[in-house]
């Protein structure tokens, strides 16, 4: 029906994926399922939509060197080569065994050896595709375990080249010279570090200077980074590679200069857009003829990779001493065979080495694995909570990889363990360091931990979702607990195992809205953070100042600056007389704008308070001096000494003052200077206090206020 129009067929195909994808939506499924079942419905198996395969396949390979490219683009050098050594250890390990453990359950089955060896190379390759579009919708693409999957598996991917130049050869030089395969062997490995050579040049002379030159156009600087990935994903194919190979490398090119996250930003949808291409087309490509005779044989395959490779993943990885949970969540990203597979069953297929009946147990092999995958890695989290008991027996007593990377200080209390150090995060531990507050970081990406362990910080690598993690917290001896994770999941998970941890400290968690800020006040968290709401206050604070004030034009050479005042400035709680600005830097204060209030030229005795924005004006020169004058950090000298609130019991004594009066006849508050909060009476409490309520012998007040009124007032009480 779509037939000779590709735009048609298109337009079908995406109406259809639109609709699949609405009620997987609702059934709660992964969109790559429901693209992959959009293929199998479309393809030449059911609707029979597509035509067009050359089109499509063209869309899909252009997402992939995108998908790809923007990995290589967050990828750190550093990371390179710290993950290097397992990422080799697990990849060929991976390689090895299950080639070998696929090869004898084939022979097992009865195959010959040539259809037993394209069936346990097949079960060898894992999807990079699938696996960095699960790993990137998750956000662990930039964690240890997604940052070592992401290493085997370009060893598979170089691995997999091999093979095809061992299949290509075999294919067409039967019967010849035997040192064909040595020869062909030897073109690649002289190709491969000629394309490493020249990126390499090309990254250290030419794109430091020609990227600063396209930025100055986001349009520009956008369209050179496809290009530049199309271009080296089609350079690393007519060299014999993958396409995915040259994408990979021209986005590590681009990972060293500053505008690697712009970039990363602009083509991240139309990744996304381009990969539903790429799984249609997997869907589509679907033989099923000859799939019924093979359901039993596949099933056993099924298991063998679903179970096989995860183990074997993890065993090396715990033998290296990484924590089980790295190695698991790693070691699930194995758990399919890829599209490639597919590819070699075609190769052997078309050189007569196979049957069909062969590429059908592949293709099944493959259709199963990868819908079952997508599920384990998706509820990873879940899985390892299920099974972490069993596991330890594949961790050492000391992980000492992931704890060499730890620099956490355990001689010392902690005021505050903070998790997430990205944006908010690393914002919020630096004005807590500014209050010389002793903070250890926590975070699965080991670029944000080595940045702080630059700094002279604590840091732990964990995810705090992992149970196991709070073994290595010192908890006991931590006042707070803050979490800066914008995932109400996660959240109320580390709620649950600070209390099965027995933590008595503090908790503070983000919300993005008001339902998960009270979820989290449910879940016993003591103080949630509203980033989004603080932010939008300060903005309309910042605007009104700015429309109300701020001159429209300005003919003068004179320099404007707006400062807001920070709670620890020493400026804060100053009058403006005794703020040395003008004579340290020249330059004066117009206007101070103060809870969407604009105060005009203020007076020497005006007082500055935490949040006042300030507009200051004078010489360019000494904007930025002043500046650092007024939110010059305030040293609080003997601040072990200052007073802080409490919340205390306070029993009245039969023959107290206090028994027989009503807290409005006492004047409670005024006279002790604490404010009462309830009364807990024989077993009940009131939390409600009448003015005319009388106190009690034997009861207990429940009081908050600074240390000092209420120990006073205990001192009051006859024993």
């Amino acid at each position: 029906m779509f037939q000779g129009s590709a735009f048609v067929e298109i337009a079908a195909i995406l109406s259809l994926a639109t609709v699949i994808g609405i009620i997987g939506q609702k059934l709660r499924q992964p969109l790559i399922i429901m693209f992959l079942a959009t293929g199998i419905i479309a393809g030449p198996s059911m609707l029979g939509i597509i035509h067009s395969y050359e089109q499509i396949d063209l869309l899909a390979e252009i997402g992939i060197a995108l998908l790809l490219f923007i990995v290589g683009l967050k990828l750190d050098l550093h990371l390179i080569r710290t993950t290097g050594p397992v990422a080799l250890a697990t990849g060929l390990g991976q390689i090895v065994f299950t080639s070998l453990v696929g090869f004898i359950i084939a022979m097992a089955m009865g195959m010959n050896w040539l259809h037993a060896a394209y069936v346990a190379v097949a079960l060898t390759f894992s999807s990079t595709i699938i696996i960095v579009k699960l790993l990137s919708d998750k956000k662990e693409i930039d964690s240890l375990h997604g940052q070592i999957a992401i290493g085997f598996l370009i060893i598979q991917d170089i691995a997999a080249i091999l093979a095809l130049v061992v299949l290509t050869t075999f294919g067409s030089s039967a019967g010849s010279d035997g040192d064909n395969l040595w020869i062909s062997t030897l073109v690649i490995f002289i190709k491969g570090f000629g394309l490493l050579g020249c990126v390499a040049l090309v990254m250290k002379f030419i794109l430091p200077g020609l990227v600063k030159r396209l930025a100055y156009s986001l349009e520009m600087l956008t369209l050179f980074a496809i290009a530049w990935a199309v271009f080296l994903g089609a350079a690393s194919e007519i060299l014999g590679f993958s396409k995915e190979v040259g994408a990979f490398l021209a986005g590590i090119s681009l990972a060293p200069t500053e505008y690697r996250d712009s970039i990363g930003a602009r083509l991240t949808s139309l990744r996304d857009f381009l990969l539903l291409f790429f799984f249609i087309d997997l869907g589509a490509r679907l033989d099923w003829s000859t799939v019924g005779s093979q359901i039993g044989p596949a099933i056993v395959f099924s298991i063998f990779v679903l179970i096989g490779n995860p183990l074997i993943v993890l065993m090396i990885m715990g033998f290296m001493g990484y924590r089980r949970r790295t190695g698991l969540l790693a070691g699930l990203t194995v758990a399919q065979i890829s599209e490639f597979s597919l590819i070699v069953a075609a190769l052997g297929l078309s050189i007569g080495h196979i049957t069909n009946e062969t590429v059908g147990l592949i293709t099944l092999v493959g259709v199963i694995t990868i819908f079952l995958s997508t599920y384990m890695i998706l509820y990873s989290s879940q899985l390892y909570n299920f099974l972490s008991e069993s596991l330890r027996i594949f961790e050492r007593s000391i992980p000492y990889r992931e704890a060499a990377a730890d620099t956490e200080n355990r001689t010392e209390d902690l005021d505050v363990i903070l998790v997430g150090l990205g944006n908010y995060g690393s914002g919020l531990a630096d004005y807590l360091l500014r209050r010389e507050k002793t903070v250890l970081g926590v975070d699965f990406d080991p670029a944000a931990l080595d940045r702080w362990r630059d700094r002279g910080v604590s840091v732990l690598y964990g995810d705090m979702a992992d149970p196991d993690i709070h073994e290595h917290l010192p908890l006991h001896k931590t006042r707070w607990v803050i979490s800066t994770v914008r995932s109400r999941e996660m959240n109320l998970t580390l709620a649950q195992n600070l209390a099965g941890a027995g933590y008595g400290g503090k908790l503070a968690l983000t919300a993005t809205d008001a339902d998960e800020a009270m979820d989290f006040e449910k879940a016993g968290a003591h103080l949630v953070f509203r980033p989004y709401m603080d932010a939008t206050e300060q903005a309309a604070d910042a605007l009104t100042y700015a429309m109300d004030f701020l001159p429209e034009n300005i003919d003068w050479p004179v320099s404007f600056l707006e400062v807001r005042i920070q709670s620890d400035a020493t400026a804060a709680g100053q009058r403006i007389k005794n703020i040395p600005l003008r004579a340290l830097t020249g330059v004066s204060i117009l206007a101070v704008s103060r809870g969407g209030s604009v105060h005009y030229d203020p007076g020497p005795d005006f007082r500055i308070f935490p949040g006042d924005r300030l507009l200051i004006v004078g010489p360019p020169a000494g904007l930025k001096d002043a500046g650092r004058v007024l939110n010059q950090l305030e040293k609080q000298k003997g601040s072990e000494g200052i007073d802080h609130f409490e919340i205390a019991e306070v029993l009245v004594a039969e023959n107290s003052a206090l028994s027989g009066k009503s807290p409005g006849e006492i004047r409670f508050r005024q006279k002790y200077g604490v404010t009462l909060l309830g009364i807990l009476r024989r077993g009940q409490r009131i939390t409600t206090i009448q003015p005319e309520e009388h106190l009690l012998g034997g009861d207990r007040l429940v009081v908050i206020g600074i240390a000092g009124a209420v120990k006073a007032l205990k001192e009051q009480q006859p024993l």
